[in-house]
């Protein structure tokens, strides 16, 4: 399994990497929060999200398994669109100049209004990437349609537990494949 070849490349000081690796993917269809659609599209935009090939190439696979050929085509359009729009909105967000906020984005986001999956599950998928990206205007828009929807905050915590976890252990699976050279 795809999830304990990334558990077995973490190095001993990355312990809590693995635990965590575990919990939040392995053991993540047993808490109820997340279906199966929803976790393995927030794995597979995450997985992305994080640039790290290494992380891209062993959860890709399973991904794909556990996906139908739509959601896996939304999750990647999540990672797509949102690395866009998280730098666009966190730059408009970020200026000091509050006019920006004002003026038409003039950007293509047609598959956020017709993902070719639940709205519920794109959102949720799109909310993990921006945590990624660190676009706080994103978070708190994705957060407030996934909460107008009726999903929990326990189940948004688990996709943006789950874009932490891949973030830290692309970083550092990275970290290690420069130091190696």
């Amino acid at each position: 399994m795809a999830l304990d070849e990334l558990k077995s490349a973490l190095p001993d000081y990355a312990k809590d990497l693995k635990l965590n690796l575990g919990s939040v993917i392995g053991n993540a269809e047993n808490t109820g929060l997340l279906t199966q659609q929803q976790l393995w599209g927030t794995v597979l935009a995450c997985a992305i999200a994080t640039r790290s090939p290494r992380v891209l190439r062993e959860l890709e696979p399973e991904a794909k398994a556990n996906l139908k050929p739509e959601a896996y085509t939304a999750a990647k359009a999540a990672a797509a669109i949102m690395a866009m729009n998280n730098v666009y909105y966190r730059t408009r967000h970020l200026l000091s100049d509050p006019e920006y906020g004002n003026l038409r984005a003039g950007l293509r986001m047609n598959v956020i209004g017709n993902p070719g999956v639940e709205k519920v599950d794109f959102e949720l998928w799109s909310l993990a990437v921006s945590a990624i990206n660190g676009c706080g205007l994103c978070l708190d828009s994705h957060e407030q349609v996934l909460r107008k929807a009726d999903v929990s905050r326990e189940t948004v915590q688990e996709a943006f537990k789950i874009a932490a976890v891949l973030q830290a252990v692309g970083a550092t699976l990275d970290a290690e494949a420069v130091l190696a050279e």
